[in-house]
């Protein structure tokens, strides 16, 4: 079934007039969220895409322009409608040239707030194929093709950005499809071997027999078939970067010849009794869990503490589902290529759907449906929710509450819950640069409440 609801994000810090307008809009059918300062409202564009915000001008803290600012940097499809009071049409102005779609001076009649919504609705649903105009992707999103500006994704690009220079070995983990050979180019782009090979092998894609040889090469006549001699992985990595995917599929013989390799620097080719003197970083990367496969004897504890250097976790793109518009523009681009004809859109419903879907596959499977999606759009320029895949499609969101994982083998409520809180107190210092009032403000506690949590969160 269609979502034909209009989801609505009223931002108003005086409350009776917040709720008065509240009740009127649903009154005549929209969803309609409130917040109560531009800080809450951008929590909230962070975890669902409204079809329209509805926002004064004048607010303490983040301004109505500001925040009409972001939600079309995050948006580019919703509507914009802002409020403005005696003496502020000039910013009203200034604020449709950045975008909003109308503005409604105070006090104003529900009609002609109504009649401006439905106005700037059917005038974005004509005006499709400009939806994403606007939404050009900058350098500070991205890194080496790692997009995203989720707190968690800068924090990775700050962690990259320090351990690219060094020679240290390292150790990336995180679910299929979360970008551990990405991460791993970057990584080699910005040391100071980018100008070398950067080598890749993926260790379960090849047979166990066969992994020895295409690691550490052979001599002719080491083995039947072998007819002349040839380098592995490792020589051909010599000077520059070598890239193990899927590490813990390696066998314990294979473990104990690459521990020799990251504690001597040398090695044999099979067949060869000549010692080769290598120079090569070495990035591994699982989705499995080593110290559990150590714990059970299935790898090397030694291999492990060696691999395990610098330790880079992935998030899941379900921990990060507010940098869904960023990567979906990002791989529209991509699939888009030098093709002419319109720019490709996605509707507010479908996208709605693309974020409040778990993505078991992560940023792999979002490239994937988006194809799919293009595919089944043909030439009408915008991906609506029936050209998702219907386990897609038929994923609902709830505007007022984030999506939680709830795996198959369950979960520790209290664990998660104080994770949740601890997300939410950090997110909320990031987003007001460690000002304890306004963070304060933002999560509706006491300034006292939230110093008190913040100690607890540093013992």
């Amino acid at each position: 079934m269609t979502d034909s609801t209009k989801h609505l994000l009223l931002v108003e810090d005086e409350p009776a007039l917040r709720t008065a307008v509240a009740e009127q809009l649903t009154d005549r059918g929209f969803t309609v969220e409130q917040a109560d300062s531009g800080e809450a409202a951008l929590a909230k564009l962070a975890d669902f895409a409204f079809d329209a915000i509805v926002t004064d001008l004048r607010m303490p803290g983040i301004s109505g322009s500001e925040l009409v600012d972001a939600a079309i940097e995050r948006y580019p499809d919703i509507v914009a409608i802002v409020v403005t009071g005696y003496g502020t049409v000039k910013d009203a102005v200034e604020a449709i040239k950045r975008g909003a779609a109308d503005f409604v001076s105070k006090p104003f009649q529900i009609d002609e707030l109504t009649h401006a919504l439905e106005s700037a609705l059917e005038q974005r649903r004509l005006k499709s194929e400009n939806v994403y105009l606007r939404a050009q992707l900058d350098e500070r999103y991205s890194f080496e093709g790692i997009i995203g500006k989720s707190p968690v994704m800068r924090k990775l690009f700050q962690l990259l950005e320090t351990v690219a220079v060094t020679n240290s070995t390292i150790l990336i983990t995180g679910e299929t499809g979360t970008g551990k050979e990405v991460v791993a180019r970057a990584i080699h782009h910005n040391s100071p071997r980018r100008a070398q090979r950067f080598v890749a092998l993926n260790c379960s894609a090849i047979p166990e027999t066969l992994l020895d040889a295409e690691l550490f090469g052979h001599v002719r006549g080491a083995f039947t078939g072998a007819v002349g001699n040839r380098q592995g992985r490792l020589e051909q990595a010599h000077k520059g970067t070598l890239f193990l995917d899927e590490v813990g599929t390696m066998s314990s013989a294979l473990q104990m010849k690459l521990l020799r390799v990251l504690q001597e620097r040398e090695f044999e080719r099979i067949g060869d009794v000549h010692t080769v003197k290598v120079d090569v970083r070495v990035i591994a990367a699982t989705n499995s869990e080593l110290g559990r496969m150590v714990a059970e004897g299935q790898f090397r504890e030694d291999l492990y503490y060696r691999l395990n250097v610098i330790p880079v976790e992935l998030p899941t793109l379900r921990d990060r589902k507010d940098d869904v518009p960023l990567l979906v523009q990002h791989f529209l681009d991509k699939l888009r290529g030098d093709k002419p004809g319109p720019i490709m859109t996605v509707s507010q419903e479908a996208m709605r759907a693309l974020m409040a879907y778990s993505w078991p596959g992560n940023v792999r499977q979002l490239e994937n449906a988006l194809e799919r999606a293009v595919a089944f759009g043909g030439s009408r320029g915008q991906i609506e929710l029936a050209d998702l895949q219907p386990e897609i499609a038929s994923t609902r969101a709830d505007a007022s509450t984030p999506g939680v994982f709830l795996p198959e083998e369950g979960l520790e409520l209290d664990v998660l819950i104080a994770g949740i809180e601890r997300d939410l107190i950090l997110r909320a210092l990031d987003r007001t640069k460690n000002n304890k009032g306004q963070a304060a403000r933002l999560l509706n506690l006491k300034r006292t409440t939230l110093v008190e949590k913040i100690k607890r969160l540093q013992r």
